[in-house]
């Protein structure tokens, strides 16, 4: 049976990927884009691969329930829905004590606010079967210095999600988190370059800036191959059971949240602090 998946934030980096992989697998996939010249370059790119009849690209914009509810209007005619993952997201980066409020406001209306009317606008059209993915990450289990606006976000999406999964499970319906490590896609590159609120001139937080931007340049070169979390995402729509709450994806990744979880705080702290310490 032809099955019909939902993918928000779908024209570029995991969205993109997931929206092509799910496709090639056999799905009906309803790709959300927010802005039309972007939905352009995902419909050149979609019928370069062939994939015009299975990919239905739709104006979405997720921090606005007007465009969440005309979108939901849509569906109906592709009910019922099978598979939704919340990939839509952002990040902003910058130290708590200087990022402004409204950054936290704007970060979490995407990362949180976004994946949970996106969920109350599709569960409707879901039955038993159904699965919610929802795109965390390993920022979600663990905190760094500088990126605080994100790192909150993706930790309210973990308990939201967990209380979520429990709430659909006598419905037969499933819903879990995909936790990607660093990968080779556009958003950290944005949330550095264009999200980040630097340190002000003579700030104390000068030197774990420079520390932290050295770091993440260095560990560049680790990154992951974004078709890994794709894959999963292809593999987990075809389980018939997801019967983990996280599924943790990337280099490094499961290691470092093993560790976190069996070291006593102050030893893992300590860790931190030492990788990004001013010794080179």
């Amino acid at each position: 049976m032809n099955k019909t998946a939902i993918v928000t934030g779908a024209n570029s980096g995991f969205g993109k990927l997931i929206t092509l992989r799910l496709a090639q697998q056999g799905y009906t996939v309803i790709a959300g884009v927010r802005q039309e010249t972007n939905a352009k370059k995902l419909a050149e790119e979609v019928k370069n691969a062939a994939l015009s009849e299975s990919i239905h690209i739709e104006a979405l914009d997720v921090t606005d329930t007007q465009s969440i509810q005309a979108f939901q209007k849509r569906l109906n005619a592709y009910a019922p829905i099978h598979l939704l993952v919340n990939n839509a997201g952002t990040a902003y980066a910058g130290f708590a004590e200087e990022v402004p409020v409204d950054q936290y406001r704007e970060q979490f209306e995407v990362n949180v606010f976004g994946v949970m009317e996106m969920t109350q606008a599709v569960l409707p059209l879901m039955t038993s079967g159904a699965k919610i993915l929802n795109m965390s990450s390993i920022s979600g289990l663990m905190g760094m210095p500088a990126l605080s606006p994100y790192v909150s976000s993706k930790f309210a999406l973990e308990g939201y999600t967990e209380s979520l999964r429990i709430e659909l499970a006598a419905f037969g319906i499933q819903a879990a988190l995909i936790e990607p490590g660093s990968f080779q896609t556009n958003i950290w590159n944005t949330s550095m370059n264009e999200q980040m609120t630097p340190p002000a001139a003579g700030s104390k937080y000068t030197t774990i800036y420079e520390n932290m931007m050295s770091y993440i340049e260095a560990q560049k070169n680790n990154y992951g191959d974004p078709g890994e979390v794709a894959e999963l995402v292809v593999s987990l729509a075809e389980k018939k059971r997801l019967k983990k709450l996280r599924y943790l994806v990337g280099k490094g990744v499961r290691l470092s949240f093993i560790a976190k979880q069996l070291l006593p705080w102050n030893v893992w702290e300590n860790i931190i602090l030492r990788t990004l310490s001013s010794k080179k």
